[in-house]
């Protein structure tokens, strides 16, 4: 295809146009490169003289003494974990094992079929006992004492009554 000689000048300089803007772009990033870098190096001296310093005066003030209570916590469950826990199921399971070696011997066996075939000795009672007497007794003697108690509360005693000094009241009678 042939162009005209106008339309290649055209061509041309929109080729010219392009490089340049090209060529304006590379510049334009790398001075972008620049400033981002020297931004990130800024960026690292400003974490190091200053957030730095704040976080770890808030991590020694706020952190380290919880961390190190927490420490403390599981150093003492630890020890008692161990010291009072794992004897008392070392105990209960030599204690299992102890029973379970019983009670597969030969001679427990043996003594548990006699105690099998024996029939059991049932004892008859007869009578009330002892016991049942003195509790009638005891009874009888709080419920006389309730009564009792009852009756003073309830009875009319004249004597009960104290009257009042008799000097105290207005006198009715006239002495001339």
């Amino acid at each position: 295809m042939s162009l005209s000689r106008k339309r290649r000048k055209e061509l041309e300089r929109l080729r010219k146009s392009a490089d340049e803007l090209w060529s304006h772009q590379q510049e334009v990033l790398d001075r972008a490169n620049a400033v981002a870098r020297e931004a990130g190096r800024q960026a690292s001296v400003l974490t190091r003289e200053e957030v730095m310093p704040r976080v770890l005066e808030k991590y020694e003030h706020y952190v380290r003494p919880g961390v190190h209570a927490t420490q403390e916590a599981a150093d003492v469950v630890r020890r008692r974990f161990v010291g009072n826990v794992l004897p008392g199921v070392g105990t209960a399971l030599g204690t299992l094992m102890s029973v379970g070696d019983v009670a597969n011997d030969a001679r427990v066996r043996a003594a548990m079929t006699r105690l099998h075939l024996q029939k059991p000795v049932v004892v008859e009672k007869k009578g009330p006992g002892a016991g049942t007497y003195i509790a009638l007794g005891a009874a009888l003697v709080a419920a006389a004492g309730v009564a009792y108690a009852v009756w003073q509360t309830f009875r009319a005693d004249d004597e009960l009554w104290v009257a009042d000094d008799e000097g105290t009241l207005p006198s009715t009678t006239q002495e001339d």
